[in-house]
């Protein structure tokens, strides 16, 4: 297998959530070669990582084409997701992008064909839904797929944040022209269906939506804002939202490739506007034989509960949650590991697919994956527009 640190990554966005790849990048050894963003934005984070290559004035192109990168990191706002990634596959590099894919399937359909024509040796597109690799939601998986919780009959769970409860919290995701016209479920819910998806080993197959805007109305900074800032009320100007606060879900999954999942019903509420809740995925599956329950926000560990035996709390590195997710997690029980771990080993899970000749097992999110969650967010938007479950073909 060739090492890690032979893979050189490059950036593009420096926002928020850059850091996060750039950090997880260096701790599995990948080199991080090059950055792009403004100019400003992109010399300071160079400057503060010791990023070599510096691509100023947005300028993707010149880093997707540089010989010093192998594979793009896309960590830009969701309107550049598409051009982006193509630029990068044009260039013959793998891709890493943020989700969702793309602002609509028609843009996600250019992905899926750019990849599927190069075939199975071309370039690699995987999507950032990395709360499959948080251990608990491995070991979840396993035992759904052993049985051990008997045939599952239903699951339900949030996604709750509270960063934009006030009428003065802005970002750009709140634009539809920015991030897309689904802006709580497009942003947290889909990981909670990707997440529910992937431990499930099914997909959804029809589903109702009921969506709500409650500040018809907020104020925006009268400059650019980094995500989860604060700014003056004094400074703000008002406009209309044109993107949801909240969204209640029912989800019907389709049958996996075992006998323990087949027609599983869901439910699940997703807001950015639950108070004292910072970012709590949360999700319970329900069995003949059992349950299990996990939040985010308490990552290594896993209630499991029983009808006729005592129930039991599962701990990440700990007797009944060690075997099953060997590989995915570094530390010794009561060494807690939680969301930047949860990229380092989605990245290492990539990182080391490629360098095994694509012989490792894909337990990323693909570009397969990235279309379906962006049909699946359509098909949210026309339920709850037109009052009506919506089978997913």
């Amino acid at each position: 297998m060739k090492p890690l640190r032979e893979y050189r990554a490059g950036i593009i966005g420096t926002g928020f959530i850059a850091p996060v790849h750039i950090e997880a990048l260096r701790r599995i050894g990948v080199q991080v070669t090059a950055i792009c963003g403004s100019t400003a934005s992109a010399q300071k984070t160079a400057d503060e990582w010791g990023i070599p290559e510096v691509y100023g004035n947005y300028d993707h192109g010149a880093l997707c084409q540089s010989s010093s990168v192998d594979v793009v990191h896309i960590t830009s706002p969701n309107k550049a997701h598409v051009e982006q990634a193509l630029a990068a596959l044009q260039a013959g590099k793998h891709v890493v992008c943020e989700k969702p894919l793309g602002m609509n399937t028609a843009e996600t359909a250019r992905l899926q064909a750019a990849v599927h024509a190069a075939g199975p040796n071309g370039p690699l597109l995987a999507v950032n839904y990395m709360c499959r690799f948080f251990p608990a939601v491995l070991q979840m998986r396993e035992l759904v797929r052993r049985g051990d919780l008997g045939r599952i009959i239903h699951v339900q769970g949030h996604f709750f944040q509270d960063w934009l409860l006030h009428d003065t919290d802005f970002n750009w995701r709140i634009l539809a022209s920015e991030g897309g016209p689904l802006r709580a479920v497009g942003d947290i819910g889909t990981h909670w269906i990707d997440t529910v998806s992937f431990i499930l080993g099914a997909p959804v197959t029809s589903l109702f939506a009921h969506l709500g805007t409650f500040h018809k109305t907020r104020l925006r900074p009268s400059g650019p804002v980094a995500t989860f800032a604060r700014v003056d009320r004094a400074e703000m100007r008002p406009y209309e939202v044109d993107t949801e606060d909240f969204g209640s879900l029912l989800l019907q999954f389709g049958r996996a490739d075992h006998d323990f999942v087949n027609g599983v019903h869901a439910n699940a509420a997703i807001s950015q506007m639950a108070a004292g809740w910072k970012c709590s995925l949360a999700l319970g599956i329900y069995g003949t034989e059992g349950s299990v329950r996990w939040d985010l926000q308490q990552p290594n560990e896993i209630q499991v509960g029983r009808r006729d035996q005592p129930n039991q709390v599962l701990q990440r590195g700990t007797p009944g949650f060690d075997e099953d997710v060997r590989g995915f997690t570094d530390y010794p029980g009561g060494h807690p590991e939680g969301f930047p771990d949860s990229h380092k080993m989605h990245y290492r899970a990539i990182y080391q697919h490629l360098a095994s000749g694509r012989t490792e097992p894909i337990l990323f999110a693909t570009v397969d994956d990235g279309h379906e969650e962006v049909r699946l967010c359509e098909a949210i938007l026309e339920s709850s527009r037109q009052g009506r479950s919506v089978a997913i073909g």
